[in-house]
């Protein structure tokens, strides 16, 4: 305890230095954007809906939540006109930005085209798309199949995958989205794979607060699971098309080649699509049975796919988010020493993880009370960031991949001011 109160006392001598600057508002970088006029119910009718007729499992963000009314590259505009930075991107789904133009141009053309017929029939769209997408991906995964989400893909990877070895379980980590078997680190997992048990199992990697695996892990692994029959399943929903920076897919910052990929959120910026990327050997082993989906692959999906990787191409984006994301990474960074409840800032390109503790001692989880006012006070300034973290404890911070080192500059500083004011709630305690 007296060591608590003797870094409270620290920060405290700190916070005086700063009380000037706590009450003032970091400057929003401008935007020449204007939003239309919100036209739609009062925000009271849209809330009693909500409550009504909406799944409550269906959870909002914030005390008073956002109704937000309409997007522009990585901007989102309230029902009111206020102007928001995304940081969260639609929980890491625009990649390119919110209503980018040469996406939005693409499906209007394509709209009035043709919306949908199934993939039982040949269209272009389909066959242009597979090519431009397969070609970003070594020898051998060159065989996609197109579904609706990325929980469809990873259902789809583990049926494929339990189909070519006639094996049962799946290996993968605390946090995932898929629960079937969880280890919690390199230990573990080769302990596990030495069972007989576990022979053949897969391996699913997620996201848990953007922590990255430790050097050589994914290799090691790759190879105690091939050892035993098994295929390597590599979720790229969050960390494809660029947005780590250095490589295009997050498996390749590792020097492995999986023998599954499963692919969502950024691949439509928005759209709901996602696929499944394989080997021909695998893929033939799903053609033994009967496997139909409807939408998977639809025209206008497939042409809003397309015009994602243009854009990732022709805006530089993948370049960006390792350039941005690199001063970013290096400017939160700066808040670790003045703050201590600041525990970490980890990540690579635009996926970027702040870790609150209670002090840097401990490690513990800053309470969620006090988390929530650090997040709504960023929302009051103008910045939305995400949550996670096993005790959601940790701020997701994945912009759209269009964000400039100006944006980064307004969000650490409103960052910062959150974090100011947050001192200075303690010490007045």
């Amino acid at each position: 305890m007296a060591g608590r109160l003797r870094r409270l006392g620290g920060v405290a001598f700190r916070q005086q230095k700063w009380k000037s600057s706590v009450s003032t508002q970091a400057k929003m970088p401008p935007c020449n954007f204007v939003p239309e006029k919100y036209e739609s119910y009062p925000y009271e009718r849209i809330q009693k809906i909500r409550e009504q007729n909406i799944a409550p499992s269906l959870r909002t963000y914030y005390k008073k939540p956002l109704l937000l009314h309409q997007g522009h590259m990585q901007w989102l505009f309230d029902h009111e006109g206020r102007r928001y930075l995304d940081l969260f991107a639609g929980i890491v789904t625009v990649s390119v930005g919110h209503c980018h133009p040469k996406v939005t141009m693409a499906t209007q053309k394509q709209l009035a085209r043709l919306w949908h017929t199934t993939n039982i029939y040949m269209y272009p769209a389909i066959h242009e798309y597979a090519e431009k997408l397969t070609s970003l991906f070594p020898d051998p995964l060159k065989v996609v199949y197109f579904t609706n989400s990325g929980s469809e893909a990873n259902d789809l990877a583990m049926f494929m995958a339990r189909l070519h070895t006639r094996n049962f379980d799946i290996i993968c980590l605390r946090q995932c989205y898929l629960m079937f078997f969880v280890v919690h680190g390199e230990a573990a997992i080769v302990e596990i794979l030495q069972c007989k048990l576990f022979e053949n199992a897969a391996v699913l990697k997620g996201v848990n607060g953007a922590v990255q695996y430790p050097r050589n892990f994914l290799k090691e692994a790759y190879q105690l699971i091939r050892e035993r029959g098994g295929l390597c399943i590599s979720d790229e929903v969050q960390t494809g098309f660029g947005r780590t920076g250095s490589h295009f897919w997050g498996f390749q910052t590792h020097g492995v080649v999986p023998d599954i990929v499963t692919l969502a959120k950024g691949i439509g910026n928005g759209f709901p699509m996602a696929a499944v990327v394989t080997t021909k050997e695998i893929a033939s082993s799903l053609a033994q049975n009967l496997h139909f989906n409807t939408f998977g692959g639809n025209p206008l999906a497939c042409v809003v796919g397309a015009a994602v990787l243009d854009a990732i191409e022709e805006d530089g984006l993948q370049k960006n988010s390792e350039d941005v994301g690199t001063y970013m990474l290096l400017e939160l960074a700066k808040l670790r020493d003045p703050f201590e409840i600041v525990g970490d800032v980890r990540g690579k390109g635009l996926m970027i993880g702040v870790e609150m503790v209670t002090d840097k001692d401990s490690r513990r989880p800053l309470p969620a009370e006090e988390i929530n006012q650090i997040w709504e006070d960023c929302k009051d300034m103008g910045v939305l960031i995400g949550r996670g973290g096993l005790y959601s404890q940790t701020f997701r911070i994945k912009p759209p991949m269009c964000i400039t080192k100006r944006d980064v500059d307004f969000a650490v500083e409103v960052l910062h001011t959150a974090l100011q004011r947050h001192v200075a709630r303690a010490t007045a305690k």
